[in-house]
């Protein structure tokens, strides 16, 4: 890779095995090894670049955040885009063929396009704080075991009388796992988020896997507006008009797994709750189909968090927190 005294846009296209880098502009990529040999390797590369002024990864499952970490802690801008979006971007580019190397392009183009929009400040990465990278690490193994627990669950329903011995024994392994991931979930909820939780004492439905989640995937809390944080979680109304076409608002994108410990929230909410609840009759009896009023409430739900931490004044069940919902 040669030095320009331009600002450089460089895209990575990840693999399980490999990392194909692309500068803007230039016909040539390199590629290394996705380990960490490799990423060292690649960051002794980018030292001899200047102005490098954003790297763009797509999202893969969770195979770029080592890359994205260590660009980030050796001071380089970072984005992971989301894989649809990347996609239709390189569509746009009129780019058929699909290869390792041409998707890096494409992504460095892509680069190019985000950091000169005004949403770049909003996709850099910022790396999790220490107590919030370990929450994370727990909560997600707690996902997995739940994940196995169901499926366990299903064999049993068709399994052979020879095979339901061994599924109750792995059901019972599996139970005892997240009773003990349960454990040290609450024990660094206790230590670390504390003071934010306490604010959320009485409010209905949120339980112990939302407060982990919130506090491990959405740390913008408390630090948006309601518009802003819908959007990032993807429970907030989208436009969806064109010329004449006036089509119903919809919901897009977002972080899923704090979307789902919303929708799990929400069904508690709405039963429990008298604000969430006395929203959602509001909204039936308006003649909203039931997934649209879940969604709506799963979104104000989301909003009343928001606000609640922001204010740090804590949540009373004798009022409705008009002020907080308009935040």
């Amino acid at each position: 890779m040669s030095a320009s005294c331009e600002q450089i846009f460089i895209g990575i296209d990840i693999s399980k095995a490999s990392l194909d880098v692309a500068i803007r502009g230039q016909s040539k990529t390199q590629q290394f090894a996705n380990s960490d040999p490799g990423i060292a390797a690649l960051l002794v590369n980018l030292k001899g670049l200047k102005e490098v002024a954003c790297v763009l990864m797509e999202a893969t499952g969770g195979l770029e955040k080592l890359l994205a970490r260590q660009l980030v802690l050796a001071g380089y801008a970072v984005i992971i885009s989301n894989p649809r979006q990347a996609h239709n971007f390189t569509q746009s580019l009129g780019q058929l063929s699909k290869t390792d190397a041409s998707d890096a392009k494409a992504l460095a183009h892509y680069a190019h396009t985000l950091w000169h929009s005004d949403r770049r400040d909003a996709l850099l990465v910022r790396l999790p704080s220490q107590q919030e990278d370990a929450l994370a690490a727990l909560v997600a193994r707690r996902s997995q075991l739940v994940g196995m627990r169901v499926a366990e669950s299903n064999r049993r329903a068709m399994a052979h009388a020879l095979q339901k011995k061994s599924i109750e024994q792995m059901l019972r392994a599996i139970d005892g796992q997240i009773k003990a991931l349960d454990k040290d979930i609450t024990a660094n909820l206790d230590t670390h988020f504390k003071a934010r939780l306490d604010l959320l004492k009485g409010l209905k439905g949120v339980g112990l896997a939302t407060k982990a989640t919130l506090m491990a995937s959405l740390p913008e809390l408390g630090q948006l507006n309601r518009r802003q944080v819908g959007k990032l979680v993807g429970v907030a109304p989208l436009n969806h008009d064109s010329g004449k076409m006036n089509a119903k608002m919809g919901t897009y994108g977002g972080r899923s797994n704090v979307r789902w410990v919303l929708y799990m929230a929400g069904l508690s909410a709405v039963r429990y709750d008298p604000v969430i609840k006395a929203f959602h009759d509001k909204l039936r009896a308006a003649g909203k189909p039931p997934k649209v009023a879940l969604v709506a409430c799963m979104h104000k739900l989301l909003t009343i968090i928001n606000a609640i931490i922001k204010s740090g004044k804590p949540w009373q069940a004798n009022y409705a927190c008009p002020q907080a919902v308009q935040t």
